[in-house]
């Protein structure tokens, strides 16, 4: 073999399906990463919905082989002695990036569900097969009015290209919504999203919103192909709206009053999910999240640019207040509502502070609980319940057969919320996070 065909054939073998995980295996011998066997023992298992009795944890390739038992011969042996190892976590709100993938999985989430975003089926391939970055589910671009949200960030940018040249899809009628629907679905779509937002909540009051017959269509042809609806929305008036058209989930809590009794039973009947990503409705009130910048698990990990966005606010509606989301919170999840953990987070920029992918969502956590939820709950708000609302059976949950998205932390969260920033170990698809 000669020296050119020599490289080009190590080159395919470290680029291919085995890429991340051809290792050396005793003397000469090489393990790939199908065969590979990590035991993870002596560790609290939080399996996705409670703490189960076994310690020990086999991983084989990119799966979960076994849970108890004996640890397989061969296996590399990490001790997890005054540690919890739960699934990878699941960020069911954000607007993301290359790094903003590679920033949440280094702090445990394992997969970001997007809410508005334009990725090429080409890219998204890419992301799925990748073990440096979070996996990504997203549901192309969201539907909104002429002038209605998010374009008047748009117009209000101070990136000039972004100001005058780019323009966001809108809709107008119900025909071009329901084509408009198609085309996210054809370019890749894993569900819907639907602006429904006047402004009121964020400090642009007087947005345009789509009227009720478009509403009605989009919601329509989502379920007609098979796709959830998620709407966009920050007000009970635009809440009601969104339920009454039958989505699927509201993507944000409304947070401009708290929702009556009926309105809970609504949301209820209904089946439908809340995100409340209580960490931005607590920004946009005025609270900022420093004292998360300031925590050393933190600051260790996050650039300045993102501490300095973390120890910023939004304030956009300073009239609001957080123990009003608390009580909604809690009123749907005693009335049976799946909660879904989420933080909105998107940019670093001055506009949208007080979040930063990955910590954003252990401070969801944290602010879950101080709502009413236990810790055992808001574990599960960021494991098995959005594993399950968006159909994802192969994460979110430590069982035999599933993806190898694990997080071990030292502590115990299940009692201690806050554990969940004390990151040991990282695996996506059974491949252990460089620090």
């Amino acid at each position: 073999m000669s020296k050119k065909t020599f490289l080009k054939t190590v080159t395919a073998i470290v680029a291919g399906t085995f890429a991340v995980g051809v290792l050396r295996g005793g003397r000469n011998k090489p393990v790939l990463l199908q065969d590979r066997i990590t035991a993870i023992t002596n560790a609290r298992i939080f399996d996705g919905n409670r703490v189960i009795d076994d310690t020990t944890l086999v991983i084989k390739g990119a799966h979960i082989q076994a849970i108890g038992g004996k640890v397989p011969a061969g296996s590399t042996v990490i001790d997890g002695h005054g540690a919890t190892l739960m699934p990878g976590l699941i960020d069911s709100h954000v607007h993301t990036d290359l790094n903003g993938l590679r920033d949440a999985l280094m702090f445990g989430v394992t997969t970001e569900l997007e809410m508005n975003g334009h990725w090429t089926p080409k890219t998204r391939k890419k992301i799925a097969e990748r073990r440096d970055i979070a996996d990504l589910r997203s549901p192309g671009m969201g539907l909104t009015p002429p002038g209605g949200h998010p374009t008047e960030y748009m117009s209000s940018s101070s990136n000039l290209l972004i100001r005058f040249f780019y323009r966001y899809p809108t809709v107008s009628t119900p025909n071009e919504a329901v084509k408009f629907v198609d085309k996210q679905i054809a370019q890749g779509a894993d569900y819907i999203k639907i602006f429904l937002e006047d402004g009121t909540c964020i400090g642009f009051p007087g947005l345009p919103v789509l009227n009720d017959e478009t509403l009605n269509a989009a919601v329509k042809e989502a379920h007609h192909k098979g796709k959830m609806a998620i709407a966009h929305v920050t007000t009970a008036e635009e809440g009601r709206r969104a339920i009454a058209a039958g989505v699927d989930g509201l993507a944000h809590l409304f947070f401009d009053s708290q929702p009556t009794p009926k309105f809970v039973d609504d949301i209820s009947s209904s089946d439908a999910f809340v995100i409340p990503t209580l960490v931005t409705i607590s920004s946009a009130v005025g609270n900022n999240a420093s004292a998360l910048a300031a925590d050393k698990r933190v600051s260790s990990r996050l650039s300045q640019k993102w501490l300095e966005s973390l120890s910023r606010s939004m304030n956009v509606y300073p009239e609001g207040k957080l123990e009003d989301a608390y009580a909604g919170v809690m009123a749907l999840h005693k009335a049976g509502v799946d909660i879904l953990a989420g933080c909105d987070v998107s940019e670093p920029i001055p506009s949208l502070g007080g979040l930063a992918h990955g910590v954003s969502l252990h401070r969801e956590l944290q602010l879950l609980v101080a709502a009413g939820l236990t810790p055992i709950e808001a574990l599960q708000a960021a494991t098995s319940t959005p594993a399950r609302r968006f159909a994802l059976t192969d994460r979110g949950r430590i069982v035999p057969g599933a993806r190898a998205d694990l997080l071990l932390v030292d502590g115990d969260p299940t009692t201690n919320i806050s554990d969940t920033l004390s990151i040991r170990t990282v695996w996506r698809q059974g491949s252990q996070l460089k620090k």
